[in-house]
């Protein structure tokens, strides 16, 4: 868990500032729609000023908004030596917006800029509270699991004229992540066309959040149609010194489910994209939901105390309230969890045990006590999962499930087989089958189509993982083949000892093809998720199209 306190002060304001040459690019393409008046709403220093001052907008005038002084001082004398009429506001962009939509009042024909990103909770109080009723005044769906840059947006394109056109550099995440759903919605909904300009490198090097251009133009009335969105990938950044209206222009935009939820599906070729509207429909294959019951693992809330390794079982003698647990990709390096696993995994120092203290009694013994006083000595009594429950110790929601699921994969996911009744944490989901014999869905469930399928419902976590929540799980396409598919021990060796795309090209197919898939059509997905994947991780030897 992130906490405030462990933030930079970057961070914790939003603080990295867009390379001029990518301002610059966006500033031409606003200049190009004749604005008469921009906005900017978190400036910083000016950066986007200045290439405004370049790009040739005339007489248009820019309005800019900048929380802190400093940085507010820094834009203001920057605007002192332009030729453009330039406004900087030290003052909160989204309370001043609200109060322009209530009463109708300032709109734009352009906006640019780069929005902080600051997560929600280390917001102020009274920021939270206007990122809310942004969200409530146009209507969209709000979650806590917000980010300040989901509001701006927002407000920005709701203070855009008819016709305006928005140029953003936002993270990556807008095409994927659950808490920027209500925006994507709003921009199909209001906006003309979308592009989306994703680099293969990151741009940002202080920080692993990945960020696209977002170029929007907004409709000229609420009733047209939308065009949809437009994704433009590029290698280097020698697009730039091209006609950004050219790069507008350029791709075959998409429309339907490729807009309604998550953009990864623009990422795929309108063949494969049929070829998954095709396979979706096949009666033996199904999603997620409608074979298994997905249920969060064990929330403890000091997990470094609770998961520990055998000589620390042995240490305080615990062994009679040790049981065996996985939680992360080094317990299971393969698609089985058993007894020999467990006991490999403590041999070689592994936290593979969960410390369940089901009630008061067990705080009489003399060994627990000792334990527990070591845990109240580092304040773990205190953190708020662990104060709201009596006694502190006493984990609740303890159950095991025949199957189990990493919630992070590097690769692709993958269940595991529970054959050792271990307890998982809350890194990991529990996994209940409906119907299918648990193994024949473990071994089901590595597959090109799943794979790909994973892909375009999840998220890209730090450093280029995978990641999924339940109601993501919930939606994968999973092949329940009516023989009994892989035998889950030979998939084990494989996937120990394979590559994820040798197995997903071998014993993966095989499971395609007993569903009706041709082999042509197995190697579509598996491209199409090799792609993806690569594209998460930013793969240097991936095939990128170049602009």
């Amino acid at each position: 868990m992130n906490f405030m306190r462990n933030e930079t002060a970057e961070k914790l304001r939003g603080g990295y500032y867009t390379p001029p040459d990518l301002a610059n690019f966006l500033a031409r393409w606003v200049a190009q729609g004749r604005p008469k008046d921009i906005l900017e709403p978190s400036c910083g220093n000016g950066v986007f000023l200045e290439v405004l001052d370049c790009a040739g907008i005339g007489s248009a005038r820019v309005v800019a908004f900048e929380l802190d002084p400093v940085e507010a001082a820094k834009a203001t004398e920057r605007a002192r030596s332009l030729t453009i009429e330039t406004e900087v506001l030290n003052r909160d962009f989204l309370g001043w917006a609200l109060g322009e939509l209530h009463k109708g009042g300032q709109r734009f024909d352009g906006v640019v800029g780069n929005p902080p990103f600051v997560r929600y909770q280390y917001l102020p109080t009274n920021f939270q509270g206007a990122a809310a009723k942004v969200f409530s005044t146009l209507a969209c769906r709000f979650t806590k699991h917000t980010n300040a840059w989901v509001p701006f947006v927002l407000a920005s394109v709701a203070l855009l004229r008819p016709g305006g056109r928005l140029a953003m550099v936002v993270p990556a995440e807008i095409i994927h992540v659950l808490h920027a759903q209500s925006l994507r919605t709003f921009l199909g909904e209001t906006c003309r066309r979308l592009v989306i300009v994703d680099p293969e490198e990151l741009w940002f090097e202080d920080t692993l959040q990945g960020a696209v251009l977002l170029m929007a133009e907004k409709k000229q009335k609420p009733s047209d149609p939308t065009e949809g969105l437009g994704l433009v990938p590029v290698r280097g950044r020698s697009f730039l010194d091209g006609d950004p209206g050219v790069i507008f222009a350029r791709p075959i935009p998409m429309n339907g489910r490729t807009v309604e939820g998550k953009w990864t599906r623009a990422f795929l070729d309108v063949a494969v994209r049929d070829l998954l509207d095709e396979v979706e429909e096949f009666p033996s294959v199904h999603r997620f939901c409608d074979v298994a019951d997905v249920d969060v693992g064990i929330v403890t809330g000091a997990n470094k105390f609770f998961l520990v390794s055998d000589e620390t079982v042995r240490t305080f003698g615990l062994e009679q309230w040790a049981h065996p647990m996985f939680g992360r990709s080094e317990h299971c390096p393969g698609v089985i969890y058993d007894a020999k696993q467990h006991r490999t995994n403590g041999k070689v120092g592994l936290p593979s045990n969960f410390l369940w203290f089901p009630d008061h009694a067990a705080g009489d013994d003399p060994k627990v006590a000792a334990y527990v006083r070591l845990g109240e000595r580092q304040q773990l009594h205190t953190r708020y999962k662990c104060r709201i429950r009596k006694p502190w110790y006493t984990v609740p929601s303890v159950y095991s499930t025949g199957i189990g699921m990493l919630k992070r994969s590097h690769d692709a996911p993958r269940l595991i087989l529970n054959k050792a009744e271990a307890y998982t944490t809350d890194t990991a989901y529990r996994i209940r089958s409906l119907g299918t014999r648990a193994e024949t869905l473990v071994g089901a469930f590595v597959n090109p189509l799943t794979a790909l399928s994973a892909e375009l419902e999840g998220r890209t976590y730090g450093g280029g993982v995978l990641e999924l929540v339940p109601s993501e799980i919930e939606r994968l396409l999973v092949p329940v083949p009516a023989a009994r598919g892989v035998d889950a021990r030979t998939l084990d060796h494989a996937v120990r000892t394979l590559s994820m795309d040798e197995v997903l090209a071998t014993y993966g197919s095989e499971i395609l093809a007993s569903i009706g898939l041709s082999e042509a059509q197995c190697n579509t997905l598996l491209s199409a998720w090799s792609r993806l994947r690569n594209r998460r991780q930013r793969n240097a030897n991936d095939e990128l199209d170049e602009v």
